[in-house]
């Protein structure tokens, strides 16, 4: 049987799994800021299902800290890909980086947002 055959259903859902799994350990053993935000979210998590009044809220209080979790990854994986090509300066690799990192400052704002707006119940 080929291995296009192989890595079908749910033998090729389980090894996305780990995959993601392995993605995850690996961001979390390497990278400060990503442990950083994901002990924040062990706080902001539960005190926005706490805060948050109704699914609406809830969702929108608990997303926007996950987003930042998620821009954070890509964010990641966008610096290690650069970074596999060697520590000399390329100005192209250093605006791919500035940019990645720009998102992750977007999405921190969004979260601020967020929680500013329906905490003061504008």
């Amino acid at each position: 049987m080929s291995e296009y055959f192989e890595n079908q259903g749910l033998m090729r859902a389980w090894r996305a799994l780990g995959y993601s799994l392995k993605g995850l350990r690996s961001c979390f053993r390497h990278e400060s800021a990503f442990r950083q935000e994901v002990a924040i979210a062990l706080v902001v998590l539960p005190l926005g299902l706490w805060l948050g009044e109704g699914g609406i809220e809830k969702a929108l209080l608990v997303g926007s800290w996950v987003l930042v979790l998620i821009v954070e990854l890509l964010n990641s994986a966008i610096e290690a890909a650069i970074d596999r090509f060697g520590p000399e300066h390329n100005r192209l690799s250093g605006r791919a980086k500035d940019i990645a990192s720009a998102a992750v400052f977007i999405a921190i704002l969004q979260a601020l947002l967020v929680w500013g707006l329906i905490l003061s119940g504008i």
